[in-house]
């Protein structure tokens, strides 16, 4: 099943305050490698989305990702305070225990197609851990915590346009939802210089 909020789509690349070109942004994702359910159901929505490549970024398996939790740019926040911050978290998700997820069906949203990620209590408590241990680090912890949504984007707008032949697109398909193991919490160095998410790894936490 599609789900829209909006009858239109709306270009993802935007310049959100704070980004430009060059600029890097220390985060926490969850990040799919190895993980080859994911990787099949992704291909299949690349697939369902080609005709619209054009309109529409299609992820390669290696940038797919779940959003978890910012630090702050490069430059802004000290490297000891991010290495600080890994530390902290290696102890907090030390007592998480690995836990499977069901990664869609997906949700049509202006900027992407989305993916969500269930159950979310597993995933919202390495978030907490996380932010557990950025607050142990820093004065104030960036993001609220309210509000989170889990999920994996397999495809960003890349125009304004209508929504409506996309969703067919994706209504014409039938998507087996994907099974996972989230064993690891990435701290990443991410940029979005060529309209699209890449990153290097600045630390991975084991769960416990």
């Amino acid at each position: 099943m599609t789900l829209t909020s909006s009858d239109t789509l709306r270009n993802h690349w935007w310049w959100r305050p704070g980004w430009s070109v060059g600029r890097r942004f220390y985060t926490w994702h969850l990040t799919w490698e190895g993980q080859d359910d994911v990787h099949r159901l992704a291909a299949e929505y690349r697939d369902a989305l080609a005709p619209f490549a054009g309109e529409l970024t299609l992820i390669p398996d290696r940038w797919l990702h779940l959003t978890m939790q910012g630090i702050g740019f490069v430059g802004e926040v000290a490297e000891r305070d991010v290495r600080g911050i890994a530390d902290a978290a290696s102890e907090r998700l030390a007592a998480v225990p690995a836990f499977d997820v069901q990664v869609g069906p997906h949700v049509l949203d202006p900027e992407a197609v989305l993916l969500p990620v269930q159950p979310v209590g597993p995933v919202a408590g390495v978030r907490d851990a996380i932010r557990g241990a950025i607050g142990d680090v820093l004065h104030d912890v960036p993001e609220k915590a309210a509000g989170f949504r889990p999920h994996v984007s397999v495809a960003y707008s890349a125009s304004d346009g209508p929504a409506a032949p996309v969703e067919e697109a994706l209504t014409a398909h039938e998507f087996t939802p994907a099974r996972a193991r989230v064993t690891n919490a990435e701290l990443i160095v991410i940029h979005r210089d060529d309209e699209m998410y890449e990153w290097e790894t600045f630390a991975s936490v084991p769960l416990g």
